[in-house]
């Protein structure tokens, strides 16, 4: 929890653009990983910011199936996780524990342990203007995908080629064969 942080309690109604500034790390401070309660990321989030926390809760676009029905929403990118920064020289961490859908703060030895450097702060540079997680890049032809957002949501192919403008031509696995399709590529997973 900073100082001197003007925005206090407000993080959340911030632009993208803005909270992307107001996430930037400062010397003595680190981010640290939050284990949050089942499905409470959101509240989590909002709840950290309220108490002055400086919090990232990473989404994407996800497309549901249910009942036949397809629905677009905001999911984390990481399910029951969030991070903020702590100068744990100069911040209160322990009032993270009782924060309304946290479990808790991951710690060893009764101490925060610090994400690895680096690894926020490229998730952030990977961050639109929406405030959504661009995970898309490195797609390469020849990849296996997973479709995740959209009318083809959940199917399998082949990344068959990339265009300059984020479209991406996949071979898709289906009815006994492989159907090309146009989508963006944010639209996709690399599968492992």
């Amino acid at each position: 929890m900073s100082e001197n942080n003007p925005h206090s309690g407000h993080l959340h109604l911030l632009s993208w653009h803005s909270r992307r500034e107001f996430l930037q790390t400062s010397a003595g401070e680190r981010w640290y990983l939050v284990q949050t309660q089942p499905r409470r990321e959101t509240g989590a989030d909002l709840q950290l910011s309220v108490q002055g926390f400086r919090a990232y809760l990473p989404q994407l676009i996800k497309t549901i199936r249910h009942a036949r029905k397809l629905r677009t929403v905001r999911v984390p990118v990481f399910p029951g996780y969030l991070f903020v920064i702590l100068d744990i020289s100069r911040d209160r961490w322990s009032p993270i524990n009782g924060t309304f859908g946290v479990a808790r703060i991951i710690a060893a030895e009764n101490r925060p342990v610090p994400v690895p450097k680096g690894l926020i702060e490229e998730m952030l540079s990977r961050t639109g203007a929406d405030g959504l997680a661009q995970l898309s890049h490195g797609l390469q032809p020849g990849q296996s995908v997973r479709v995740v957002t959209g009318p083809f949501a959940q199917l399998v192919g082949t990344l068959d080629r990339l265009d300059a403008n984020g479209r991406v031509r996949v071979l898709l696995k289906t009815m006994g064969g492989r159907v090309p399709v146009i989508v963006a590529a944010d639209a996709l997973e690399a599968r492992t």
